[in-house]
């Protein structure tokens, strides 16, 4: 298959002149790419270096082919049109100037008269057939722009498309779609992402590490599956190496003792004087060469266990995995935790966002909100937690409950992890603190980070570990959609962390693998009907 990017050898470092990864070689061709690994190894880094925006340290980068980045947009440009999110605004424009008769000659040559057919196509395509191309960006969603953008690499049509985390924002259908674009795509195609269920569909995995890139043929299940055998092996390795390495120690050892019982006894022999003295220098020189042997063949194995050791270990990814016990929140089964009866809630002069809402839970039961955006999740979550007062229908708060957003808004930016601990348990002594951080990865200095400078997964680690490790844990959790913007070993830490917890959650998420991962037991489905 011919590569439309190559890298050769290439090396990236940070402005402060850390190394992300060196010696990285890399074919690109009409293949589907997910590109897995920890926040910070280093990931976006290399999708600039394949797109040309940046220049590696050292290595070469050659392109047979153009490159399409499926850009992060939050929020358009003032004034921005469809057509203009879609790149192809002053054709457009050419072409509303002939249809109003005031096109000129050079509009007349110029015009792409397929174009709104083209565009038409790639709207359908996202799901946006409504849309024209005429119509304000400004009215789209944060769901809905990410789609545009993926029209936009649609219609461009390059050879080559790079995606960073392209599933943050969309719902479920909206994650199908993307799936089944990519599905269909017949060029190149490498994506970022900690969407289990997007990488599914990939042709191959590329994982950096602190050890480099490592390929996995087939999609994430099976990345997943090789993975672990590797690291099984590779852990297996090691402790052999291991081992032997305390092996040959020991029989260096023997052989030092040895030499030691021989150099003592010639010595006492010599003392007696009962041989001549030829005869005995000839025995020393013989005894010291012999034991110098031995000692030269014992220093060797061990020196050789040493080096096997070291390579083994090379082979190892030190990554620290959380692994706990809980404290228990204490939450009685059939308790009454949360309790919506017909509810109901609209904004001023606005449409009703809820209408006639009814469940209960009970008990430490562990519960996800169904819906695309724009459904009422992150409304019914404000209602639930108090922050917004139902409109008709009552609700009853049986338990007390943390909310737990993908900002972790829990936590105060401007105070340490440590700090915030200390500020939302303040019983806590500072050993305890230190103890219960330390349990979810936050050792010595750690603990000591700013809360403005973690990453997303490190962000919502510390909330979670001020909030679960408290004296007092919450009896229910609300998570609203936890695992935006985590890298996949972060995902997995939380996911760990909850199937420790006892209380009951409520979750809105679009991970069905979280989902399943953390025991989610029943719907609630805010689709409309």
């Amino acid at each position: 298959m011919p590569a439309f990017i190559t890298l050769d050898s290439v090396r990236a470092d940070t402005p402060d002149g850390r190394v992300l990864f060196d010696n990285l070689t890399l074919a690109i061709g009409a293949e589907r790419i997910g590109l897995v690994g920890r926040n910070g190894v280093g990931k976006s880094t290399l999708l600039s270096l394949i797109a040309g925006s940046r220049a590696p340290t050292s290595g070469t980068i050659s392109r047979a082919g153009v490159v399409g980045v499926l850009p992060q947009l939050h929020a358009p440009p003032s004034g921005a049109r469809v057509a203009d999110l879609l790149g192809v605004g002053p054709a457009w424009d050419r072409l509303c100037r002939i249809e109003a008769e005031e096109g000129s000659e050079e509009d007349l040559v110029e015009a792409d008269w397929s174009l709104p057919g083209r565009v038409a196509a790639v709207l359908a395509e996202v799901g946006l057939s409504r849309w024209d191309a005429s119509r304000p960006a400004a009215q789209l969603s944060g769901g809905q722009m990410t789609r545009l953008a993926l029209a936009g690499l649609l219609l461009a049509a390059p050879d080559v498309i790079l995606l960073d985390e392209p599933t943050n924002n969309l719902d479920a259908g909206a994650r199908l779609l993307l799936a089944d674009v990519l599905r269909r795509w017949k060029g190149g195609a490498v994506v970022v992402s900690h969407d289990r269920a997007l990488l599914r569909g990939m042709d191959r995995i590329v994982e950096l590490t602190s050890l480099g890139a490592a390929n996995y043929g087939g999609g994430y299940d099976l990345y997943a599956e090789r993975k672990e055998k590797a690291a099984a092996a590779a852990e297996h390795d090691l402790e052999a190496a291991e081992r032997q390495v305390r092996q040959a120690a020991r029989e260096a050892q023997v052989a030092r003792e040895r030499k030691a019982r021989r150099d003592a006894a010639g010595r006492k022999f010599a003392a007696k004087g009962s041989e001549p003295k030829i005869l005995l220098g000839a025995q020393a020189e013989r005894a010291e060469n012999s034991g110098a042997r031995e000692g030269r063949l014992a220093d060797r194995a061990a020196q050789e266990a040493a080096q096997a050791r070291e390579a083994a270990d090379a082979k190892v990814e030190r990554l620290r995995r959380l692994a706990f016990d809980l404290p228990s929140c204490g939450l009685p089964a059939g308790r009454t935790v949360l309790d919506f009866d017909g509810v109901g809630f609209a904004y001023p002069d606005g449409q009703p966002v809820l209408s006639d809402l009814s469940f209960r839970l009970a008990g430490p039961e562990r519960v996800a909100l169904v819906g695309g955006n724009g459904a009422g999740k992150s409304t019914l979550i404000k209602v639930a937690t108090g922050g917004l007062e139902p409109t008709t229908g009552t609700v009853t708060r049986g338990v007390p409950a943390a909310l737990l957003d993908q900002r972790a808004a829990v936590l105060d930016e401007t105070q340490t992890i440590l700090e915030n601990f200390r500020r939302l348990n303040p019983a806590a002594g500072a050993n305890e603190a230190h103890a219960a951080l330390a349990r979810f990865l936050f050792r010595n200095v750690a603990a000591h980070q700013v809360v403005a400078t973690l990453s997303g997964g490190e962000r919502l680690r510390a909330a979670l570990a001020c909030v679960l490790m408290s004296a007092d844990p919450p009896k229910l959790l609300i998570l609203d959609e936890p695992t935006n913007h985590l890298d996949l070993d972060s995902v997995q830490a939380v996911e760990s962390a909850l199937a420790g917890y006892d209380g009951a959650l409520l979750i809105a998420s679009h991970d069905e693998d979280f989902l399943e991962a953390v025991g989610v037991e029943r719907r609630i489905d805010l689709r409309p009907r």
